[in-house]
């Protein structure tokens, strides 16, 4: 099967249940690396519900899929870093909207610093970004679960 990539209207990125496909490979057998690794190509882990949901996507978008294999390769390798680079903005401009609003709100950044107070200097502003990441999508959770409990009951 050819690589899959792409963002558009009908991505199964927006589904509910994101799934992440591993590129992560296996290690090589009895510790081989460097000079002493066999030339062999590398193998990929397969999550059978990852495919499934490929394949979903590529029988709902032939029009899509088809664009995609006929891509040149080094196109498809360029469109692969460049939603990574995407992905790696949008995660920073998450970042600095956390830490804008902890720092708006001098109670809540007194808060997180106590939270911090045993972590070294150089890491002090990432264990904050997360926190407050961790945080802000569990309020949105609790927030949904209330308005649908809301809209079930009719208030």
């Amino acid at each position: 099967m050819k690589p899959f990539v792409g963002n558009h209207a009908g991505n199964i990125n927006n589904q509910q249940n994101n799934l992440i496909m591993s590129t992560k490979t296996k290690t090589p057998p009895n510790g081989a690396n460097g000079a002493n690794a066999p030339a062999e190509p590398p193998t990929y882990r397969i999550n059978p519900e990852v495919e499934a949901k490929i394949d979903a996507h590529i029988k709902e978008n032939p029009k899509y899929w088809d664009y995609l294999q006929a891509m040149p390769r080094e196109r498809l390798e360029r469109t692969v870093v460049l939603n990574e680079v995407r992905e790696l903005d949008r995660q920073q401009r998450i970042r600095e909207g956390v830490l804008k609003q902890i720092n708006r709100s001098p109670e809540l950044k007194q808060a997180y610093e106590l939270l911090v107070k045993n972590v070294p200097d150089e890491q002090k502003e990432d264990v904050i970004a997360q926190i407050g990441r961790t945080t802000r999508r569990a309020v949105a959770r609790v927030q949904g679960q209330q308005q649908a409990r809301g809209e079930a009951v009719g208030v």
